[in-house]
């Protein structure tokens, strides 16, 4: 199996795939059942890529010796072994080496003794107060301070680890097909507010070669910001107090931050591998912190995906609005849906409905795979590996920690085997988008260091675009103004932009040529009268918004629904998503006429539509958690497929499975 990633599609032996992955944690279980616990994801899941992590501070958790790869120190430590196994099996991996993990692992995944408390060789990464950012967890409940990434001890440290994973498990491993560096940013950081670090030296000493790139010389920084500084030593990261364009740097110095970190971590396994990482999903009140960091345009080959973590999307409207614009910032995987845990995040996991909803939800956002996290329960850990669970390792997998498939197995089963057989005609299919909201994301930098709502921003007009769009019932592109191109641009009807004193002269060159040839350009806020100098600069002319052409794919129940159709063939897809309050069946809009479709609360559907029929599907009709079961069924023109009794519905190649 040869694997690349083009454009965030994981393209299998020349052909596009939805990648769909299951985690196996091997560190948390005995070898003795490693085998076992493989078969049971490939025959009982019908999933033929893991995903794992590799944790450093298990593999090599004293300073002065050698990582142990092969289980010289301790079986479980033989990823070697478990990787040949994975090889022998026909399973491909995903692999996951940190240097940070978080996994519910002690100290993150690090090894004790890079601590700076353990060592004062290593920077402490501090926040902006000066304090040490620490990471807390059972083993120390007051938190451990974290190492500064790009100080030059823990840099030199985490290199060498990640250089003897790239020498001594990757090079010869033939199961692994691509890599996944860091954890949710750097130490699941991504979406922490801006000012959560980075101002220890190393890290300060970045933001000021940055802006010495970005200017030149202190005279040309002083001539745009009104400073008078005579040396990038006197500057310092700025404050609610600074200049509008001191923020900007600051969220633009935190977006080159993360890329030079993946940059270097990845440089460091050696490895030709396709590399992803997994932003956490923004929270609702660093949004704006999440859009100045997050910046997959800077990355390089270095490919986008995120993880989930952040609420029931069916019953939260923060969590759903976070979700989508995770899964659109770019094409990427999920690759950390939560299918195992109800105790430690919602009861609502316990039913598997919540994650088939979440799966498909972010496919059909813009996703290109999902992972199923954990796919496995696990047992037998040691304290020092993780000290505040013990097991089974989740609570509620498809695999139950004895190996046998649990009611969420046929769930995961019915997505696997319907996207296995659909997935590149999925991709191939585009999204029913007429408008877009376009990034601008010096004002994300802006908002997120300024005190209070005044001024420009552009979490809150996305936010606020994206609950518009959704009580229309409208799917939406997300695109970032500063890297778009004027052809992208022009697959959509209008483009919303959020407002204030200044905007890039290219940007506004870019908008201004849109608008001329027929796109309508809306302006959320102030339209900008200067240039990214400040220079007067007033190219926009603002738009009415479109009428509301009554074009909603809902027309009847509580539900979401995004539609795909094929551009030369007439195929296809409609996902549709049940909120947990509804009830009764939903009525869709479809190129075929109306589309029935009864499916449990909380749950989903999955439907192909072609040559006038409803083909194959995945319909979810039951969610204990909620105490509802239906017959899950569909219906279009008069003729209905159906479950003979309340369950899900589920057909494959035209046969009911």
């Amino acid at each position: 199996m040869a694997i690349e990633v083009r454009d965030g599609v994981a393209v299998v032996d020349g052909v596009p795939r939805v990648l769909v992955t299951a985690d196996y944690p091997y560190y948390r279980d005995d070898p003795a059942v490693w085998a076992d616990r493989l078969r049971a994801v490939r025959d009982g899941l019908g999933i033929e890529v893991l995903t794992c992590y590799l944790p450093w501070r298990h593999h090599q958790p004293e300073a002065g010796t050698a990582p142990d790869f092969t289980g010289l120190t301790h079986p479980a430590r033989d990823v070697t072994g478990f990787l040949a196994l994975c090889h022998e099996l026909g399973l491909r991996v995903v692999a996951k080496p940190g240097p940070f993990i978080h996994a519910e692992v002690n100290y993150g995944g690090l090894p004790d003794w890079v601590c700076p408390d353990a060592d004062p060789a290593f920077e402490a990464l501090l926040d902006a107060s000066g304090a040490p950012s620490r990471w807390a967890d059972a083993a120390a409940p007051e938190g451990r301070p974290l190492p500064a990434p790009l100080a030059p001890a823990f840099l030199a440290r985490a290199t060498e680890w990640l250089s003897a994973v790239g020498k001594e498990v990757l090079a010869g491993a033939e199961a692994v097909i691509a890599l996944q560096i860091a954890n949710e940013g750097v130490y699941t950081s991504g979406a922490l507010p801006l000012t959560a670090y980075d101002y220890s030296p190393s890290g300060v000493a970045f933001y000021r070669d940055r802006l010495r790139s970005w200017y030149g010389t202190p005279q040309a920084y002083n001539a745009v910001h009104g400073t008078s500084h005579g040396d990038w030593a006197d500057l310092e990261p700025p404050t609610p107090a600074s200049g509008p364009l001191a923020k900007a740097d600051w969220g633009r110095c935190h977006a080159e931050y993360l890329a030079e970190v993946y940059r270097v971590w990845t440089q460091a396994t050696g490895s030709g591998l396709p590399v992803l990482v997994n932003l956490n999903p923004p929270t609702v009140p660093e949004l704006d912190d999440w859009l100045a960091r997050v910046r997959p345009e800077l990355w390089g080959e270095i490919c986008y995906g995120f993880t989930n973590w952040m609420g029931v999307v069916s019953a939260d409207r923060d969590a759903h609005a976070r979700y989508v614009i995770a899964a659109k910032r770019v094409p990427g995987p999920n690759l950390e849906e939560n299918w195992g845990f109800s105790e430690l995040y919602d009861p609502a996991y316990v039913d598997g409905a919540t994650s088939f909803h979440q799966s498909l939800l972010a496919l059909a956002a813009g996703a290109t795979g999902f992972n199923v996290y954990t796919g496995v329960a696990t047992s037998g850990w040691a304290p020092e590996l993780d000290a505040a669970h013990a097991g089974p390792y989740p609570d509620c997998p498809p695999i139950d920690a004895e190996g046998r498939a649990t009611g969420k197995a046929p769930v995961v089963r019915a997505l696997a085997d319907f996207f296995s057989v659909h997935g590149a005609e999925f991709l191939e299919c585009e999204p029913v988008r007429r408008d877009a909201f376009g990034l601008y994301l010096p004002y994300a930098g802006i908002a997120a260091l300024s005190e209070g709502a005044e001024g420009p921003g552009c979490g809150r007009p996305l936010r606020a675009f994206h609950e518009r769009m959704r009580a229309r019932g409208l799917d939406y592109g997300l695109v970032e103004l500063e890297s778009v191109t004027a052809r992208e641009l022009a697959a959509y009807r209008s483009v919303t932009v959020p407002g204030g004193p200044f905007m890039h002269r290219r940007v506004q060159e870019l908008l201004a040529a849109y608008a001329r040839a027929g796109g309508l350009v809306l302006v959320d806020g102030p339209v900008p009268a200067l240039d990214e100098r400040l220079a007067p600069c007033g190219l926009i002319t603002p738009a009415a918004p479109p009428p509301d052409a009554g074009e909603s794919l809902v027309l009847y129940g509580d539900a979401d629904a995004f539609l795909r159709s094929h551009p030369a063939r007439d195929v296809h897809y409609l996902v549709v998503l049940v909120q947990s309050g509804n009830e009764g069946p939903i009525g869709l809009r479809t190129p075929y006429g109306t589309v029935e479709v009864v499916a449990a609360q909380g749950g989903g559907a999955v439907l192909r539509l072609a040559g006038g029929q409803v083909d194959d599907l995945a319909i979810r009709g039951i969610n204990a958690y909620l105490d509802c079961a239906v017959e899950a069924g569909v219906r279009l023109n008069g003729a209905r497929t159906g479950a003979s009794g309340p369950g899900d519905l589920t057909r494959i190649n035209g046969r009911l499975v």
